[in-house]
């Protein structure tokens, strides 16, 4: 035991290192940003935060400057899509539920919880038509894109109805669903077909020519709908309810193509956006923008099926709109305060420049001034240069923090080294300093100059840890050193002497253990020996 006390020459490792692995691609700072999710991030944000209560219905007039309606409480407020500051407001005796521009942008009709619908001129608010047939709350009301002179209308009496504006009439009562009527949306391509959304969970095609009044098509949306839009090509629509929203072929019979289900809640409301200019072929990039109860917006490419950007709102989601001209973006909450957003004229300007941007394609580089010695980048440049996939990066190697034992082992300071180890709690890093001590053959010397109470702390981390198997070869060695070189200095002492005691214990519990283990060992043995032979 004592020969492992004896000078090695070996190399003794202190503490363990971890060397930094090179990365080929460090982390952004940021996530970089797709240019669709830039262009819906464009969207300066603008809080409307006078009204009274929750908004139900936001709709856009089609014709330039597209003022947008919002439904809050018993009022029907217009907004200029520029400022967007209010510029009228429409009272109502009854709280508003649903608004339509006229494909004209002339008129405007709004429901009511009392059943009633009425036909306003939009630049003198006054009332022309009053519309009153159902028996139930209205949910909601339209206006064809191709007509002028009718409009459809459901609620919670499970009746849609086809009107005669002119003549406050209804041309047709058409029966089908099972529940209140919650929403509708009219074709772009025909004005006497339309799509209607109801709490039965269908939503149903209607053909105002059918003599029968039967649905065309119906399917089945697997909960309750909350809203329905046509899609600009006419041929299919989407439906919101639950949390999810599907897409449905017409032409094709009614064959649902996607089902979306990326919010945590009740989608309320969704509509149809514009990626680009109001022309050309970049407005051929169509997504459907939902928001839900959950607080988001989600902005989803139905040409690839995926969410392309999503946005968190502090509040509960009710309704949206979206301008014909992509440049205004109006979400409606649950808390009476409309989330307004507007781009700046500006981008465009940058978009007609960019060529095919919203194409999704490559996108020219706007081109900097050249650099010269006068700059303050001039002296930073290509210092935030991301590498390519085949660069070899050489990485600065980290500054290792020492510990206090080793900054003293450095300095030679070998007995103030174990005496700062001792007073630690690391029982490893004590057996290292001892075994890099032994090493440098400066271990007994150490021991032979320690004062009372500094050998106290050796004795006392002997008793606890000498019995240790994967520590006991040394420990044990230097114990019996340290009883040889300071036997007088331990009978002085009456602390040292109980160390000794303590030490003492611990040696003959160990050795009782170990022969306890001994004798368990020759019991089994025969018999693993007898049952190997069979």
């Amino acid at each position: 035991m004592a020969d492992l006390l004896v000078e090695q020459p070996r190399e003794i490792t202190i503490s363990k290192t971890f060397p930094t692995k090179p990365k080929l691609k460090p982390k952004a700072k940021t996530p970089s940003k797709t240019p669709e999710s830039k262009y819906w991030s464009s969207f300066k944000s603008h809080q409307i935060s006078n009204l009274i209560s929750s908004i139900p219905s936001i709709d856009f007039s089609p014709i330039s400057p597209h003022q947008f309606a919002a439904a809050n409480s018993a009022s029907l407020t217009l907004f200029s899509s520029q400022t967007l500051s209010p510029s009228s407001n429409i009272s109502f005796s009854d709280v508003v539920t649903s608004c339509s521009f006229r494909c004209d942008g002339s008129l405007i009709a709004a429901s009511d919880l009392s059943g009633l619908i009425r036909v306003f001129d939009v630049k003198t608010r006054t009332p022309l038509r009053r519309l009153k047939s159902h028996t139930r709350p209205v949910r909601f009301v339209k206006y064809p894109l191709l007509d002028k002179l009718h409009l459809v209308s459901g609620g919670d009496d499970s009746v849609v109805k086809y009107w005669d504006v002119a003549g406050e009439s209804v041309v047709s009562d058409l029966y089908g669903h099972r529940d209140y009527a919650r929403c509708g949306d009219c074709s772009p391509i025909n004005g006497e077909i339309f799509v209607t959304g109801s709490y039965d969970h269908t939503v149903k095609l209607w053909d105002v020519r059918v003599d029968s009044k039967e649905s065309v098509i119906e399917v089945n949306h697997g909960k309750p709908v909350e809203d329905v839009i046509f899609l600009p090509s006419g041929g299919m629509v989407a439906t919101a309810g639950g949390n999810s929203l599907k897409i449905w072929d017409l032409i094709g019979g009614g064959k649902m193509v996607y089902s979306m289900e990326s919010h945590n809640k009740t989608v309320t409301s969704i509509c149809v956006g514009k990626v680009g200019k109001e022309s050309g072929e970049e407005a051929l990039q169509y997504r459907i923008l939902s928001v839900a109860l959950d607080g988001y917006m989600k902005v989803f490419d139905y040409a690839k099926m995926k969410v392309t950007h999503s946005m968190r709102f502090p509040a509960p989601l009710m309704s949206i709109g979206f301008s014909p001209d992509c440049m205004t973006r109006v979400i409606g909450s649950s808390n009476g305060i409309i989330f307004a957003g507007r781009r700046k004229g500006k981008e465009d300007v940058g978009e007609s420049k960019s060529g095919n941007f919203w194409a999704l394609g490559s996108v020219e580089e706007p081109q900097r001034r050249a650099l010269r010695p006068t700059y303050f980048r001039y002296f930073h440049r290509s210092q935030g240069e991301k590498p390519n996939e085949g660069d070899h990066l050489i990485m600065r190697p980290k500054k290792v923090k020492l510990s206090e034992h080793d900054k003293l082992l450095k300095k030679f300071r070998h007995k103030e080294a174990l005496v700062s180890v001792l007073s630690g709690k690391n029982p490893e890093n004590v057996v290292a300093v001892m075994e890099e001590m032994v090493a440098r053959r400066k271990l007994l010397k150490c021991v032979v100059n320690l004062d009372e109470e500094e050998l106290g702390l050796l004795l006392g981390f002997l008793h606890k840890h000498s019995t240790m198997p994967r520590h006991s070869g040394l420990l044990m060695g230097l114990t019996k050193k340290v009883l040889e070189m300071r036997a007088d200095d331990i009978r002085a002492s009456d602390a040292l002497k109980s160390h000794i005691r303590n030490l003492k214990r611990s040696v003959e519990e160990e050795i009782r253990i170990q022969h306890s283990l001994q004798e368990i060992q020759g019991i089994i043995s025969p018999l693993l020996r007898i049952a190997g032979r069979r």
